[in-house]
């Protein structure tokens, strides 16, 4: 007799109407704090390979990627890893371990107020 016990799998929560960090640039001047947590965000996307491997994760199959997909980008594997928590501590990216490798994503959510932050200038 077994003790393994299936668990369901949930729906990720995605709230497209999410507020960002930050109003869109041309509503109001930002604030101090604003500033601050958006140039955080520009700033880590502002490196050429954390550019590659945020996008290569935002467009992989199924909205997530793992380590060992995305290494390839001309940088070593420690490279890749410190690349990849700049983005995880920028908020970014999650993370989560499956036993050796680690998946990463970019939520919705963070996408949306990206989109929204800089919005007012695709009009």
């Amino acid at each position: 007799m077994s003790n393994v016990k299936a668990l369901p799998l949930l729906e990720p929560d995605v709230d497209l109407d999410v507020e960002p960090c930050c109003p869109p640039l041309t509503e109001r001047p930002l604030t101090a704090e604003e500033a601050v947590r958006t140039a955080a965000m520009f700033k880590a996307l502002g490196d050429p390979v954390r550019l590659r491997l945020f996008s290569a994760v935002a467009s992989h199959e199924g909205g997530e990627a793992c380590v060992c997909d995305i290494s390839d980008v001309g940088v070593s594997q420690p490279t890749v890893s410190h690349h990849l928590k700049k983005l995880r501590e920028a908020g970014l990216l999650t993370s989560e371990r499956r036993g050796t490798w680690v998946y990463y994503r970019v939520e919705p959510s963070v996408l949306a107020a990206m989109g929204k932050i800089l919005g007012q200038y695709a009009d």
